[in-house]
């Protein structure tokens, strides 16, 4: 095992999506981003801006500015501006779900998805300008959250507003990370507490400790739905879980380690194709592959959730990389232009995306970046 692989991750990551996207990603005549463009990198202006991509796209210029892109608070502030000035509904209506291409509003439904997103978005802006004007966006969407989204049971909170059904754990998963990223940048007490309440969601209800599982879909009581839909797992929320809950162990000392090794072994496990390293995009609660097509998000997953088996149990976490992060590279990277991507893979290994979605960078970012952080003390503890 060598360490050659973080050069072609970092180069890829700075060098050509984030010059890319700061090009083409943003929309520079109406505000805000660029949705999602057709495979040769043209701009397709399709009439839609979903919030959560403009949450997801504020983290990645944030982010980008404390990696030392000198523009990356302006980005990220052009998205900013956007979600402000064009999303916010008011008290007791909170944030659109879906504008159009101008900002106007197009479905004004509160999703938890969406939401959570956004105070995502709005933490890691406040973490990157200290700005205490994104701060209280950020109370004020969870104010939102916790007044007008809780289920009736008082247990978790509503997809969206009116209730559908099922029950899903996804949006929870994603509001546990935006609490997190907010308590780690503001302190604020208010997030310590949402985070805690997700955390025990997690515990009491979506993971079973027999198989090792977290389902997709559940009841209204969050007993799992009947049939074969209420045993689908998707190894990528398994991985991704993993790493949200190895955070939120650094970040208050509860220990989870036993939640995170039995959500990553079982992925790697059952949701792997042994040959050639892609995730599965889901799998049924004993291991039988449902759908062994291969988003790319779930191959970032796999990264962090090595990230997390590291720093919790002291795990090698190279393996992972070497095998995901090729597999990124050669299979879904490789694409031009670059810093661009082919965002499936059918079973086959044969590219089956007809768009590239800005959403995605999120996901890259987040892998790449944390493979990053841990490359010196991962080689110290992994010597060749």
């Amino acid at each position: 095992m060598t360490d050659t692989i973080y050069a072609p991750v970092r180069r890829w990551l700075l060098d050509e999506a984030m010059p890319f996207w700061a090009e083409k990603g943003i929309d520079r005549v109406h505000g805000g981003y660029v949705e999602e463009l057709r495979l040769d990198g043209t701009d397709p202006a399709v009439d839609f801006k979903r919030t959560r991509v403009i949450g997801r796209q504020i983290y990645v210029f944030s982010h980008a500015a404390l990696l030392g892109r000198d523009d990356g608070i302006a980005l990220a502030r052009h998205g900013y501006a956007f979600l402000t000035t064009k999303a916010w509904l008011g008290p007791g209506r909170g944030w659109a779900r879906l504008l159009d291409r101008k900002g106007r509003v197009k479905d004004a439904t509160p999703d938890l998805y969406d939401l959570a997103f956004i105070l995502f978005g709005l933490g890691w802006f406040y973490r990157v300008t200290n700005d205490p004007e994104a701060l209280g966006w950020a109370l004020r969407t969870v104010d939102f959250i916790e007044r007008e989204m809780r289920h009736s049971s008082g247990v978790g909170f509503l997809n969206e507003k009116p209730a559908t059904h099922p029950r899903l754990q996804n949006p929870h998963m994603h509001l546990l990370e935006a609490a997190l990223v907010n308590l780690e940048a503001s302190g604020a007490a208010r997030f310590a507490a949402l985070a805690e309440e997700v955390v025990q969601l997690f515990c009491r209800h979506l993971f079973d400790p027999a198989t090792r599982t977290l389902a997709e879909y559940y009841n209204e009581d969050w007993t799992r739905v009947a049939g074969d839909r209420g045993r689908i797992t998707e190894p990528g929320h398994q991985f991704e879980w993993a790493w949200i809950l190895a955070r939120y162990q650094r970040a208050t000392g509860r220990d989870l380690g036993d939640c995170v090794r039995g959500l990553v072994e079982f992925a790697e496990t059952h949701g792997v194709a042994p040959e050639s390293g892609m995730t599965f995009n889901s799998v049924l609660d004993d291991g039988t592959v449902l759908d062994g097509s291969s988003r790319l998000w779930p191959n970032t997953e796999r990264i962090q959730a090595a990230v997390a088996m590291f720093e919790l149990l002291g795990r090698d976490p190279r393996p992972v990389f070497e095998t995901s992060s090729r597999l990124l590279l050669r299979r879904f990277l490789s694409h031009t232009p670059r810093g661009t991507w082919i965002d499936k893979l059918a079973a086959d290994g044969k590219p089956s995306a007809g768009k590239i979605p800005a959403s995605t960078l999120y996901h890259l970012t987040i892998a790449f970046t944390e493979m990053l952080r841990v490359q010196n003390a991962a080689t110290r503890a992994f010597p060749a």
